[in-house]
């Protein structure tokens, strides 16, 4: 139940959970509700990683940020956005080249008043009320064709979104739509959770969910799953992997209690980023 003392701005639900606030309140922000707190307090009780696993797939979403810039990509799309918090797309990809365009793709309503608020004074940077489920509703909205026109290389961001797409949404089907509008020497970026590692932690959780939100994915992905999303993509290298081993540059990196990393697995994420030819 929602606590009545928490104030929100119209048009936002804060008697259901929302996966945006949910992964804020696992980062540690605090654009959140009672309601999203109770709900992660649940999935944390039989599934603790999570809160790794959203920490290291911040993490890495930073560092392909950086390469891709470094690589010279001035375009980004990032879909599935969530709530703004530090060190967001726009401001790591323009700390290198500050002409870089960025589009942010979503379609909850509580990140897109954030995003719209925070990008108020960025003229380079733009908010896109569309959903995933219709790649042609992202492809066709005015901003990104603006986006796209120049026909420049871009960068397609689908940073742990498609675990929440079930089978039945057409998925692979989605992000072929997607790769196809991409122009040549595009790349496209993905993390998701998969389901070797810890099947019964992740089946768990899956339940979690199902039981406070009207709808979510199937995460029980394997890795040869996740690779075919990238079709026939060249994969930079290190390829997919753990998304703490993907160019890793230790400046975030967290240790257990006896002061050592924590294996690269206890966050079962991969993640990978693919160049069209």
């Amino acid at each position: 139940m929602a606590d009545r003392s928490e104030s929100a701005p119209p048009g936002i639900d804060t008697r259901s959970p929302s996966i945006a606030r949910m992964y804020d309140y696992f980062l540690g922000g605090k654009d959140n509700y009672a309601v999203d707190r109770a709900a992660a307090g649940r999935l944390l009780a039989v599934a603790p990683e999570i809160a790794e696993i959203a920490r290291q797939n911040r993490v890495f979403l930073g560092r392909v940020v950086r390469f891709l810039a470094e690589a010279g990509v001035r375009r980004f799309i990032d879909i599935g956005t969530g709530l703004p918090t530090r060190d967001n797309v726009h401001q790591v990809a323009q700390h290198h080249a500050p002409e870089t365009r960025v589009a942010y793709v979503d379609n909850d309503p509580m990140v897109l008043s954030h995003a719209r608020a925070l990008l108020a004074d960025s003229p380079q940077t733009v908010v896109v009320d569309a959903d995933l489920l219709d790649p042609d509703s992202v492809l066709e909205h005015p901003e990104i064709k603006a986006h796209m026109a120049a026909g420049e290389p871009v960068a397609i961001l689908l940073i742990a979104i498609l675990h929440f797409l079930a089978d039945d949404d057409r998925p692979y089907e989605v992000v072929a739509r997607l790769r196809d509008a991409m122009p040549p020497g595009s790349y496209l970026a993905i993390s998701h959770v998969v389901s070797e590692d810890n099947p019964e932690a992740l089946n768990t959780a899956q339940d979690v969910y199902r039981s406070f939100l009207k709808r979510t994915g199937d995460a029980r992905r394997t890795r040869a799953d996740v690779l075919g999303f990238f079709g026939d993509l060249e994969l930079v290298e290190p390829g997919l992997v753990y998304v703490s081993e993907w160019h890793p540059d230790g400046a975030d990196a967290t240790v257990d209690a006896h002061g050592a990393p924590p294996p690269a697995e206890a966050a079962w994420i991969v993640g990978g980023v693919a160049r069209k030819a």
